[in-house]
């Protein structure tokens, strides 16, 4: 049977993750089948964008609701639309914290639910502190179903990263996955770095579906690993054998004091303090008044404390008992460690920041970590140069006008000293 020849097209070509537009001219149902196939081939393989967001515009408020259930409004922070002080594209905006002492939350529903699974996860978005931070976090969180309105820190999440830090000693990128198996909201192990230094930086978090995972900070990998050792999702694969304990005895100290060790005779009656033969009596000690005069104690030099007899290798020291291990019965394998994102729908900021003035821009949830660092590049990317040569120049004005008060200052001081010295001459003329 013979058809006739004409194109046709599978999908329409909008939109990220959507079949591309294949044609085929086909004489044959095998050929037309074929083209079906390497269509769906194509579309399984190509990157997909879950969520993106750069907040360019004031059509972001309508997108993201603020939980009015969750705290009383005198509670909640504002959130405002702005370039930043220091920016390298005007045009390019985020969204910042604005008010002290806060609690901070906005939530956005993606277009759709997805889980992660036959590619990678990724999970990157900017930070910008704009102050120096004294307490306060600045992590993305996702999440599953919820009601938006209600949305805070108890609410159930699967994944929170970023920054966080509270004080100079408590700086990090949070990397938490929930682990509904244990229930429990897992930390990373190896702690991650965080930058707080006024410019904006890109912080991605790409989980494969190897079951690896790496951190980058201005796509600049910082800490990589398998999940498995990164975090306690696991039971562990042997535990100490409960029917085995420790001999009684066993000898656990390695050195003991020598018994063939003596105390030299007359060794206790060494005083501490002895009197300071070097000291003399006062001319004007008066022995009826202040009494009979005696000289100051001062250490004793040849006392040498309390008595211990020397300390050797015990001959009966084993070593170090160790546990005998057995295989934990409650271990098992995960072979979908890498599914850190199961019907997520929402992405979410949930903060209490004391200092304000953070910006968050440049949201991307994604399949494909090519593809986010192209993204990276062409946001963070090319603003970064600019924004660097503002704040230097915001520095350097700064530091000049400090230059400028110290020399006032130091100025003020010998002027105040010429008048003093001048004062002292006056008083002297007088007498």
């Amino acid at each position: 049977m013979k058809f006739k020849t004409k194109p046709w097209f599978l999908g329409d070509g909008r939109g990220r993750g959507s079949i591309p537009r294949v044609v085929c001219f086909c004489k044959y149902n095998m050929f037309r089948l074929l083209c079906v196939l390497v269509a769906l081939f194509w579309a399984a393989t190509e990157a997909k964008i879950f969520f993106q967001e750069n907040f360019n515009d004031d059509s972001w408020s309508s997108r993201w609701v603020v939980p009015t259930e969750w705290k009383d409004a005198s509670e909640l922070g504002a959130w405002s639309r702005t370039h930043g002080r220091n920016y390298g594209d005007a045009s390019d905006t985020g969204v910042q914290t604005t008010q002290d002492a806060k609690h901070y939350g906005i939530s956005t529903e993606m277009a759709e639910t997805f889980t992660n699974g036959d590619g990678d996860l990724v999970v990157q978005f900017s930070v910008k502190y704009e102050t120096e931070p004294d307490c306060g976090g600045a992590y993305i969180k996702l999440l599953g179903a919820m009601d938006s309105a209600k949305f805070g820190g108890d609410t159930p999440y699967q994944i929170m990263f970023g920054p966080d830090v509270c004080g100079p000693s408590n700086r990090k990128t949070h990397v938490i996955f929930n682990y509904p198996p244990k229930n429990d909201n897992l930390l990373i192990k190896n702690e991650v770095k965080v930058e707080t230094d006024g410019l904006t930086h890109m912080y991605s978090l790409v989980v494969h579906k190897d079951a690896t995972f790496e951190v980058f900070i201005d796509l600049k990998s910082v800490r990589t690993g398998s999940l498995e050792e990164g975090w306690d999702f696991l039971q562990a694969k042997e535990i100490n054998d409960p029917s085995v304990s420790k001999p009684s005895d066993w000898v656990n100290d390695k050195r003991i004091a020598d018994p063939e060790d003596t105390k030299p005779d007359g060794y206790d009656d060494i005083p501490e303090t002895i009197p300071d033969s070097e000291a003399a009596k006062p001319d004007d000690w008066d022995d009826e008044e202040d009494g009979e005069y005696e000289a100051p104690m001062i250490p004793n030099p040849d006392y040498k404390g309390p008595w211990r007899a020397k300390m050797i290798e015990n001959p009966d020291y084993k070593g170090e008992w160790e546990h005998p291990k057995i295989a934990n019965p409650d271990f098992a394998e995960d072979p979908n460690l890498h599914v850190r994102c199961k019907d997520c729908k929402h992405v979410g900021f949930e903060l209490w920041q004391v200092k304000s003035g953070t910006i968050f821009d440049d949201i991307l949830i994604g399949d494909d970590w090519e593809e986010a660092k192209a993204a990276a590049e062409a946001t963070w990317g090319a603003k970064r140069a600019g924004e660097k040569a503002m704040l230097d120049a915001e520095t350097a004005k700064k530091e000049e006008a400090e230059a400028r008060r110290a020399e006032a200052a130091a100025a003020a001081g010998d002027e105040e000293e010429e008048e003093g010295e001048y004062d002292d001459e006056e008083e002297h003329d007088e007498l």
